[in-house]
């Protein structure tokens, strides 16, 4: 542990507060927090949490600075970012690993999720001189009309435990070529990553003397996060992580007008037709199922296959079951490690049982492996006679659901049958039934994808969901427009004062 953080150039890890070129406040604050290695389930490090004035410390600085950073160039707030991505090119392998070490998910993925923030910033640098608005035509002689973008303000970043390095890079590199500053409250279970990613950005900000702009704060959410959501100096909250609390973030919001990113439950399905290739079928629902131990927003819940190939793609996912090596995530060849907590453990569990009492089959998997930890278990497949009310809710656990269908229009039906409408997918080789897929009476999720799998988007499209799942953008296309207020401008260029509509009024 002590060597992957001498990798990261990190001295110490028990400040939970900083405001940016390496201004870490000491924390006044008796209470800690404790970072856990899910593998073994061992304490990583200590956190001492934000006091109040330190929280309050980090708000002054964060809204002060903003009166400057808006006023820099957009272009020149891309040159930050991209040396940020430089940075994090440096530290990918040992941040890679820590993003593992603490949250669970095996190496390969540790190391995608920081290519991932690399990624996203490159695409930020482009953004920054593409910060565009619209020419409209006036219906007034003598007048123009444009619309403009203007940086929001002081923005929260709530992240979850999941993606504990990547959702804050996907908010904080597009917030920060939009001329925001930023505050970071990471998940209670992935504080270390979050410490890290600080201490990296550090150093690009002392370069260009920014204090103020990306900073960072630890606490619980019943407390600072409470604190974050209803601070009127807080201009957007993005959020992510469950349904359940994401209300409690839009209602907090909306009593004060902000605006909110909100990226919470999935519960993706994939459609498999007679048509078919399964090779691919199975090998995208096995990475959408399994990978991160079925603890992404967009692992795959649901397979809805037709009853004509059911039977023969039900035994090819037990045979690839099977295969799936569980152990320490930072072994190679491993490729599931534990679940991040014991209680998501009993969650699971808690869950099979339902599903079992409502006519469900397991085929394979099901159990705890406490031989290899408290946190471990078997990726599980069960089989459903029809969709119920255990299959309707998120379970962020590796639980797959087999169910069948007839027609494509039962499929869709079945499909669009939940609340959360995030991630979904068609393996076909039919090109009526994608377009069919894709069309408006077809999946009605945020993400909808024909011969690929629900997990691993690209960072160029707008990331997010409908119905439960928040209805927020994040990342590619034009989500930058959501950290930004749009502004209509007209210009009367002529020396007479024409109103609209025609109309006259007075003389």
């Amino acid at each position: 542990m002590k060597a992957l953080l001498n990798k990261l150039n990190i001295a110490e890890v028990n400040a939970g507060g900083c405001t940016g070129a390496g201004q870490w406040l000491k924390g006044k604050s008796s209470s800690t927090l404790t970072s856990y290695n899910p593998t073994t389930g061992e304490a990583i490090a200590q956190v001492v949490q934000v006091s109040d004035s330190e929280y309050e410390k980090i708000l002054l600085t964060a809204t002060q600075r903003f009166s400057t950073w808006r006023m820099v160039p957009a272009p020149k707030r891309g040159e930050v970012v991209r040396d940020i991505g430089e940075a994090l090119r440096e530290y990918k392998e040992p941040l890679g690993e820590l993003v593992t070490l603490e949250m669970g998910k095996i190496k390969a993925e540790g190391m995608g999720e920081v290519q991932e923030m690399i990624d996203i910033c490159d695409f930020a640098v482009g953004l920054s001189r593409q910060l565009y608005g619209l020419t409209m035509h006036s219906e007034r002689p003598g007048h123009r009309m444009y619309e403009q973008w203007h940086p929001l303000g002081p923005i929260a970043i709530i992240s979850a435990f999941n993606f504990p390095v990547a959702v804050w890079s996907w908010n904080a590199a597009i917030a920060g070529v939009c001329g925001d500053t930023m505050i970071w409250k990471p998940s209670s279970e992935a504080m270390l990553t979050a410490i890290a990613v600080q201490h990296i950005v550090n150093t690009v900000a002392a370069d260009h003397q920014l204090e103020g702009v990306f900073n960072l704060l630890i606490g619980p959410g019943r407390t600072i996060g409470e604190k974050l959501i209803n601070d009127s100096r807080i201009k957007l909250v993005s959020f992510t992580g469950s349904t359940k609390m994401g209300h409690r973030v839009a209602e907090a919001t909306a009593k004060r007008f902000a605006s909110t990113i909100l990226e919470l439950g999935g519960n993706n399905a994939i459609i498999v037709t007679e048509d078919a290739d399964l090779d691919m079928a199975v090998r995208g629902i096995l990475f959408g199922a399994v990978g991160t131990a079925g603890q992404r927003c967009t692992s795959t819940r649901r397979i809805i296959m037709h009853k004509s190939i059911a039977r023969k793609l039900t035994q090819r996912l037990v045979n690839a079951y099977k295969q799936v090596q569980i152990g320490n995530p930072l072994k190679d060849g491993i490729l599931m490690g534990p679940l991040v907590t014991e209680s998501a453990v009993d969650e699971m569990m808690a869950a099979l049982q339902q599903a079992q009492a409502q006519g469900g089959e397991i085929l394979y998997g099901g159990n705890r492996l406490p031989q290899k930890g408290k946190q471990f278990v078997e990726p599980t497949i069960v089989r459903m006679p029809r969709q119920t009310d255990i299959i309707r809710e998120e379970t962020f656990a590796p639980i797959l659901y087999l169910l069948e269908y007839d027609t494509i229009d039962e499929a869709l039906a079945i499909h669009n049958d939940v609340p959360q409408g995030l991630s979904s997918a068609i393996f076909t080789t039919n090109l009526l039934t994608a377009e069919t897929f894709l069309s408006h009476r077809g999946s009605d999720c945020g993400i909808a994808n024909v011969n690929i799998g629900t997990s691993g988007a690209e960072i160029g499209g707008a990331f997010g969901g409908e119905k439960d799942t928040g209805g927020g953008r994040e990342s590619g296309s034009d989500a930058w427009k959501g950290y930004m207020r749009r502004q209509t401008n007209t210009i009367n260029w002529s020396t007479n004062l024409p109103l609209a509509q025609g109309i006259k009024f007075g003389d």
